[in-house]
């Protein structure tokens, strides 16, 4: 099931899609969840009833008449994996970086996260904003000292992403987080598809797009750390909560190793086979 969270008529609700078009999830089942985040928390069960609802849906409106937004807006925890591609390694240790011996987290602060489509702004103090196109995952169940062979039961689906960094300022300190959490670098959607829908995450076509030119293309296979270690490596730490978004990391060809930093009126495209696509225009900070 994709679980999208829309504006229609000025009002902002949640819904599926079907058939090019987006049912409220209310239409299904009067006593569902308000948020997409309590949807996946309350389990298999209310999901196989949506979407048994669904398949007979004749309600909702067409796709394109709606303004998607961020599916999920007010995570917990919004975390993210630095040079976990082969290929996004190699470039980096090419550029004198340490390549990590082990899983590098870091947060990218919630309010960064924006709409599928919405703009994302470029700083006034920074002259390098770059993209990454990361696969991501929403974490569905409350869950603690995971195991790797346990982790996929906790995933409630999957959902695609650009981690936008300011490199200036990613560099300027001893952790990232500053450079990877300016207002609007979060972009997320269009929705989120559940996880039963994504046979293997591991064997997805990732592309990214600036422009109409062809920046990044992958396998999501091409990870260093898989998502079931990246799940048990962040178990052991923290508790992580239905709604938490994991950034699975990156592949080679970023702005930084082809000298090509994002300007306002560039259009960066995210797309990962089977989950859909974002598109963000980049644009002049209004503040």
């Amino acid at each position: 099931m994709k679980l999208a969270r829309y504006s229609y008529n000025n009002k902002t609700i949640i819904g599926a899609i079907h058939n090019e078009r987006v049912v409220p999830l209310s239409e299904l089942d009067p006593a569902a969840p308000a948020t997409v985040r309590e949807v996946l928390a309350a389990g298999p069960e209310l999901l196989a009833r949506l979407e048994k609802a669904l398949v007979t849906s004749r309600g909702g409106v067409p796709l394109v008449e709606v303004r998607l937004e961020a599916p999920i807006p007010d995570p917990q925890k919004y975390l993210a994996i630095g040079m976990n591609y082969h290929d996004h390694a190699e470039e980096s240790r090419r550029a004198g970086l340490k390549v990590p011996e082990h899983q590098l987290w870091f947060n990218k602060q919630v309010s960064c996260i924006t709409g599928p489509f919405d703009p994302v702004y470029k700083p006034r103090v920074s002259e390098k904003l770059d993209y990454e196109a990361e696969l991501g995952v929403v974490i569905g169940r409350r869950c603690r000292y995971i195991s790797v062979e346990e982790a996929a039961s906790v995933i409630g689906g999957y959902f695609v992403a650009n981690d936008v960094s300011a490199r200036d300022w990613q560099f300027r300190s001893p952790t990232f987080t500053l450079g990877k959490s300016f207002d609007s670098h979060g972009p997320i959607g269009p929705w989120i598809t559940t996880a039963d829908e994504v046979t293997d995450p591991h064997a997805l076509q990732m592309r990214l797009w600036v422009n109409g030119e062809l920046r990044q293309s992958t396998s999501t296979g091409g990870m260093i750390h898989n998502i079931w270690q990246q799940i048990s490596e962040l178990s052991q730490v923290m508790t992580l909560e239905p709604g938490d978004l994991i950034a699975t990391g990156t592949c080679a060809n970023v702005g930084i190793a082809l000298g090509k930093f994002l300007q306002p009126g560039d259009v960066v495209r995210v797309e990962i086979e089977g989950l859909g696509s974002i598109e963000n225009p980049i644009a002049v900070d209004p503040l």
